[in-house]
């Protein structure tokens, strides 16, 4: 099929995980897709993979400089942008007690001020484009608290309640923006961390690939007529808890 096969799509956080998903099911609909991220070496083996129609570009999500070279890269080689999707990420670990200024600073400046600076650096090139459209990836964090990543969960309330103000102020242009709000999805993030999914309604783990097929929607023009909303993704995760199934 090809349900994006007019579009142009930057996606950060590429490399690996959610983003890389995304960026190979835009690809595998037709998308001509900009490969972001600083791992280098796993970026380019990943635009790598994808083949023609596809690119690599190394970016800084909190450098502006970067973002404008990493835009202007995407237009000269595919001519033009239709899709930003801001998914780069990171988390980091401590109750509010403990965490320090550092730690909030360095979480928000890639989570938060890192999805701004792509909004601004990408806008001249999206109002030329139709059907453009910026998601965002938050997170359930962004839904509700969870002890122990007061950063990362402010980050994630920040990129949901962004997303609706820039989605009124880009309207005028037809450009539309919506946040992805994932639960626990296995990916090199959530490796090694301890997860008991034995209360969640769909009991496991989501995989990067079910987000991707939700970023591949809204991104297409199935979803024209969608913009400052929230879908989560999570199992059934912030729905409520559910009794665990006894073993034996």
């Amino acid at each position: 099929m090809e349900r994006v096969i007019d579009k142009v799509a930057l996606v950060t956080g590429a490399a690996r995980g959610i983003g890389a998903a995304v960026a190979a099911r835009l690809h595998g609909e037709g998308a001509r897709v900009t490969v972001a991220d600083v791992l280098e070496q796993e970026g380019k083996e990943t635009a790598e993979r994808l083949g023609s129609g596809a690119m690599f570009v190394r970016l800084d999500v909190t450098s502006p400089a970067d973002w404008d070279a990493a835009v202007k890269a995407t237009v000269d080689a595919f001519g033009g942008l239709s899709t930003l999707v801001n998914n780069a990420g990171i988390v980091n670990f401590a109750s509010i007690e403990d965490f320090t200024l550092d730690q909030w600073n360095t979480v928000l400046a890639v989570n938060l001020t890192g999805t701004f600076n792509g909004i601004k650096a990408a806008i001249p090139a999206l109002k030329q484009s139709k059907g453009s459209s910026i998601i965002n990836i938050s997170s359930i964090a962004g839904l509700r608290g969870y002890e122990n990543i007061p950063g990362y969960t402010a980050s994630k309330f920040g990129v949901r309640g962004l997303t609706k103000s820039v989605a009124l102020d880009l309207g005028r242009y037809g450009i539309r923006v919506n946040s992805v709000h994932p639960g626990v999805i296995s990916t090199p993030m959530t490796a090694g961390l301890a997860m008991d999914m034995g209360s969640v309604a769909l009991g496991r783990e989501g995989h990067p690939g079910e987000v991707a097929n939700l970023v591949l929607y809204l991104a297409s023009d199935e979803a024209s007529y969608i913009t400052g909303s929230e879908f989560v993704i999570d199992g059934g995760d912030t729905a409520g808890t559910v009794t665990p199934p006894e073993e034996g």
